[in-house]
Formats: C-alpha cells, structure tokens, sequence
C-alpha cells in the first residue's frame, strides 16, 4: 500500500551547544562503569549515562538518541523504568536503579562493529535546508556514512567520534566501537499484541500497553505546539507506510516556504516525516519519524508526533489497523 504523508511539521529548538567528551572514553570505561553519585552531573560524556542509555534502549525504555547526558528524555525513561520496577518515579539515576536495570541484560552495551560495503555505497546526499529544493531531489537519503552509522546504532553522532577519535567512517573494513543495541528477544516469550497506544503530551511520550495495561514500550516524543496543537481524545491506527512520500500542502503555511502550490519530497531518512509513517484516523495527522533524531522530545513539532527513525519503526512493527491510539493531556 502506498500512503503518502501529509504533515504539519517543523521544530522550535530549545537545544543547548554541544558538550564535550572527556579523555579516556572507550570500550572498556563503559562497559566496565559503575554507578557514582556524579553519574547524573558534569557536562561530559559520561560512560555511566551511556551504560544506561544503551540497557533503557535495549528494555524499550527509549531515552532517543544515546549521547551520555542527563537529558529530559533520559529522565523521562527513568522514571517510567522505576514506576515499573515498582520505585520512586523521579528521573534520577541512584545506586538502587542503577542496580535494577544492569540486571535487564548481561550484554556488554558496547561492541565492536565492521563497516560494511553497504555502509559506505551510497549514495549520500546533500540536504538542503530549504524544502522546495528537497523536491528536486529523487531520494532523501543519509548525508554521510556517519550519518547512516550513528542513526544504526541510535548513537549522537559526538558521541560516535568521541569513542573512535582518527577513525575514517567511509572505508569499509573499518573497525568501530558502537552501542550495542540489539535486544536478544527471550526464544521462550511469545510475541505480545499491543493493545493500546497513548500519547502523553505533558511528558512528551508515547507509551505502547498491552492488553493487562503493562507498558510494554515508551519512546520520546514531540507532540503539537501551541501554534498547532495535537488533537485530543481516542483514535485507531489506519495504516502503516515505512518509507513515505511528504506531500506539502502550502495552508500549512510553513516559515520560509513560499510555494503557493502542493509539491512532493520523496523517500528517504531525511524526509520531513522519516523513514515511516504509521497514519492516524484523523486527517493529516500521523505518527512518524524525523530527520533531526536529537531533536525529538526536546523541541514541539506542528501538530504530529515524532519519534527517533529507529522508535517508530519498531512501534511500527507492533501496530496494526485499528490500534487504539488516545492522546492525554
């Protein structure tokens, strides 16, 4: 089925600089890190947080993007990790959290990765900021090998350089240190129907239940703004559409889009919507991923709600025609 996305989008930051990576990130300092009382302090790269981000991941606990900060989204993250295991929902990372989530997985939460051919054939593109000019364009694919790289490992893209200083990331054969993200399913554990999605905008979030009402997922989120808020009440999932078009429609009436007449971007990670849409049963409004990873949670969007790439194509895998979605104020 082809479904083309039709979307209010765009962003209003509140992103701060960037921050730097301390000496000695590697490998063995964060698989090896342990809890301290300064785990949720400093404005370095801190090997404990990213401990943590990557066993959240793994649990569907999603902090967004892994940079080894104490970001809102890992904060979100915790706090439904402790409502679940039952302790105090506060967002902070102390010795008893600490020692509940370590227990989620034994994996080693960084691994060695070889870049492949398919990793570094291309093609890449330039993206432009302007998105009459995306339009012209015939894929919107990755901008750059590191791109495609920190986005298959749910990395920031820092961080990836931080943990391989001198590294060329477009030579296949290259050896890297990743986030190792692949949760090894139980084989015993059958696959559990997702009975309910909610959409909660106070915390930015969206939570996957299953039928007993268990959060069997959270990802962040940007819902609506004040300009063009997300819509209330309960909806269902009309269909899923994993590499869609964007068609803009000029009443959206975009900043700094003059075009007077509908236009189409097509496919492609750096389409306005992502690499999937899951469509809502309200016109125009859909669930979708983004071009811009470390912005979702920390940003409003123009109505729809945006996750990572990587979240909405696991939420979409989880979904089917007619899942209950219901926003919640």
């Amino acid at each position: 089925m082809k479904l083309t996305a039709y979307a209010a989008l765009g962003f209003l930051s509140v992103l701060g600089p960037a921050l730097a990576a301390p000496q000695g990130l590697n490998l063995e300092a964060v698989n090896g890190a342990e809890w301290a009382p300064k785990s949720d302090k400093g404005k370095e790269i801190d090997p404990a947080l990213v401990k943590a981000q990557v066993l959240l991941d793994r649990a569907r606990f999603s902090p967004g993007v892994i940079d080894g900060h104490n970001g809102e989204n890992l904060q979100n993250a915790l706090k439904i990790f402790q409502k679940t295991n039952e302790l105090k929902p506060d967002g902070a990372l102390d010795e008893e959290v600490w020692r509940k989530l370590t227990e989620t997985s034994a994996e080693p939460v960084l691994s060695e990765y070889t870049i492949t051919d398919n990793d570094v054939k291309g093609p890449f593109v330039k993206i432009p900021d302007k998105m009459e000019e995306q339009a012209e364009l015939d894929r919107l694919g990755y901008s750059s090998p590191e791109e495609l790289l920190a986005e298959k490992f749910h990395m920031d893209l820092d961080l990836l350089k931080a943990l391989n200083p001198d590294k060329s990331f477009d030579k296949a054969g290259t050896i890297i240190i990743v986030a190792n993200v692949d949760a090894k399913p139980d084989p015993g554990k059958p696959k559990e129907k997702v009975a309910k999605i909610e959409i909660v905008k106070s915390e930015r979030i969206l939570r996957v239940l299953s039928k007993d009402g268990a959060v069997m997922a959270v990802y962040p989120a940007s819902i609506g703004s004040e300009e063009k808020p997300a819509p209330k009440g309960s909806h269902t999932v009309r269909a899923v559409a994993p590499n869609p078009n964007y068609t803009y429609n000029p009443d959206y009436a975009f900043k700094g889009v003059k075009a007077k007449e509908k236009f189409e971007i097509k496919p492609g990670p750096n389409n306005p919507v992502g690499s999937t849409w899951i469509d809502l049963s309200i016109e125009s409004f859909g669930i979708h991923g983004t071009p811009e990873p470390e912005k979702v949670g920390k940003a409003y969007s123009h109505g729809c709600v945006r996750l990572t790439n990587w979240d909405v194509q696991e939420l979409a895998a989880m979904v089917e025609k007619g899942t209950p979605v219901e926003f919640i104020d």
